[in-house]
């Protein structure tokens, strides 16, 4: 039987018209009878690196007994000069946290995933503790299982105090070795009373890798902390 947790991630592949930018993550949050996909909202536009994609592609798997057959499902980013996705803020600015909407007719009827709901939400703060093991499950630099079309995951633990707004802002961090192409990530952790079905927590989406300015590159190692939003901004996002 294979992992649940790993058909919760789907690539994702920006595009310009038909000239490929840049790969990175996502996975899938249901609400009702409604599906999502999430991934950060720099992958759907970025003012300050120039990246302005208008559509983007995330690969499905096709066949519950064969993983080596995927089809990639091809979402325009605007609509009459609108963007489809929904990004959020809070009091401490932007939240680098997208959603849009699949159209589950436009799903391959017999497409193979599974979706993280509200029920994967924490309830308390009090059961995620400082040091917590953690997993974020992506695509680094593209790399995946190119064959069976599955992520690889990375293990992390929470660097930050879970539930204190760092810096202010609506993030936590972790400690884990990241690269791009992780951007849009799941953070999670494992707890069966989540859901028997897919007992893991949702704590947050990857975002970026931190680092300190004053950082002399020849003599101190990066930090290896990153940011993870707060994945309760889904309620509001898909609400």
């Amino acid at each position: 039987m294979l992992e649940p947790l790993l058909l919760t991630a789907a690539r994702v592949s920006t595009y310009h018209d038909d000239w490929l930018l840049t790969g990175a993550s996502g996975f899938f949050f249901a609400r009702g009878d409604r599906l999502f996909l999430v991934t950060s909202r720099h992958v759907m536009l970025d003012e300050p690196s120039g990246h302005y994609p208008n559509r983007i592609v995330i690969e499905l798997h096709t066949d519950p007994t064969d993983l080596t057959r995927s089809t990639g499902l091809s979402m325009l980013l605007y609509r009459d000069g609108r963007s489809v996705w929904r990004q959020g803020s809070d009091s401490g600015g932007p939240i680098d946290v997208a959603v849009i909407e699949l159209e589950r007719a436009a799903l391959p009827p017999t497409v193979v995933l599974r979706s993280f709901t509200p029920a994967n939400l924490p309830r308390s703060l009090q059961e995620v503790e400082v040091g917590s093991a953690l997993l974020i499950v992506g695509f680094p630099l593209g790399f995946h299982d190119a064959l069976h079309h599955l992520p690889v995951v990375r293990q992390a633990v929470i660097a930050s105090a879970f539930g204190v707004r760092f810096q202010g802002l609506g993030y936590f961090l972790t400690d884990a070795r990241t690269h791009r192409g992780t951007s849009g990530a799941p953070v999670v952790m494992r707890s069966p009373a989540a859901d028997p079905h897919l007992p893991w927590l949702l704590l947050g989406v990857h975002s970026a890798r931190m680092d300190m300015g004053t950082r002399d590159v020849a003599q101190d190692e990066s930090l290896g902390l990153n940011s993870a939003w707060y994945a309760d901004i889904l309620l509001t996002l898909t609400n």
